[in-house]
């Protein structure tokens, strides 16, 4: 992402911090006028703190007893205030500044200086607007599914049909959903030919984390090689937003590698896609992998530590059926 693009997100944020301030002068002018007497509390408490103020910098022998005395006024004015609220039917903090984002206020950033999870997926979500990507999930959602476009007709192999292996599916994936918050190790494998939903279900599940506010990447395998790339051999773009990017992997909460096995097979390739997996599956950090090889097929393509890691710490979802090139039809 160009730096341009940074600074574009940044302005949003100062402005929802001017918006919150701005609501909040409309909800303390709407109170003052109901309830006025909240008004001349207002004004004691700042009063107050003025005091607070003084004593501290004149650094008197009783200002630990004066700021003592104050903070005890402040609560009971404080007190006295909430009490006027919830009697006159408003919420007790309604006098309180609203944030989108309470973790950092609404800055991007956290106490400590790191990107905050909204400001990290603001950066993705820009990214994936450059990419189309959120018109993509707009109509390929859990809201536009249509089971009725699976057959009934039973898979000899699988002694089930198309329709009745995709329920399974889709209360797997509701569960993986879920129990996202969960310590419990889930990861996904989708496997099966082209044309019967794997990209599709990857685009619900997306959908489904990223209304919840979780930092979810969705990339092709061919794109992730890419990015890797562009970081390790410095190639294309800014280095810091090359490394962001990069960083992104590892870190964010849902890793979404749609069709492994159609990127450039190499020592590299093999190597960069065992240390994403592999690191993922030490910090905790969940992975969807959408693949039209077979199990066998990956393990003929990749290392046989990447396919250890691989089929040992996800759950394997075989999609079958006739190509339906659903997504085109919906």
């Amino acid at each position: 992402m160009k730096e341009e693009k940074l600074r574009g997100i940044l302005l949003k944020y100062q402005n929802k911090r001017d918006n919150d301030e701005y609501m909040l002068e409309k909800r303390r002018a709407q109170v003052y006028e109901q309830i006025p007497e909240i008004k001349t509390i207002d004004r004691e408490i700042a009063f107050i703190g003025l005091k607070m103020t003084k004593a501290a910098l004149e650094k008197t022998s009783s200002r630990e007893e004066i700021a003592f005395e104050c903070r005890k006024e402040i609560e009971t004015l404080s007190e006295k205030r909430k009490s006027l609220l919830i009697a006159n039917n408003f919420p007790e903090d309604y006098l309180e500044i609203k944030y989108e984002c309470e973790k950092c206020k609404d800055t991007g950033f956290l106490p400590g200086g790191k990107k905050c999870s909204c400001l990290k997926q603001e950066i993705i979500n820009e990214a994936y607007r450059m990419s189309n990507m959120t018109r993509i999930l707009e109509k390929e959602n859990f809201d536009k599914f249509d089971m009725n476009i699976f057959s009934d007709e039973i898979d000899e192999k699988e002694n089930k049909s198309p329709k009745q292996n995709m329920m399974e599916i889709i209360s797997i994936c509701d569960s993986f959903i879920a129990d996202f918050k969960e310590d419990n190790g889930d990861n996904l494998l989708f496997f099966g030919s082209t044309g019967l939903g794997k990209t599709y279900m990857c685009n619900c599940i997306a959908k489904s984390l990223l209304d919840q506010g979780y930092v979810v990447i969705y990339q092709t395998a061919f794109k992730i090689l890419e990015i890797l790339e562009n970081y390790k051999f410095r190639k294309e773009g800014d280095h810091r937003m090359n490394e962001e990017s990069y960083r992104n992997l590892f870190e964010c909460d849902l890793l979404i590698i749609d069709d492994l096995g159609t990127e450039l097979n190499n020592s590299f390739t093999t190597g960069e896609i065992f240390n994403i997996v592999n690191t993922r599956l030490l910090t905790g950090k969940k992975t969807i992998i959408s693949t039209n090889l077979s199990p066998i097929k990956l393990g003929e393509s990749y290392s046989q530590r990447t396919f250890s890691r691989i089929i040992g710490n996800f759950r394997l979802l075989h999609f079958i059926g006739k190509d339906l090139r659903w997504e085109n039809r919906l």
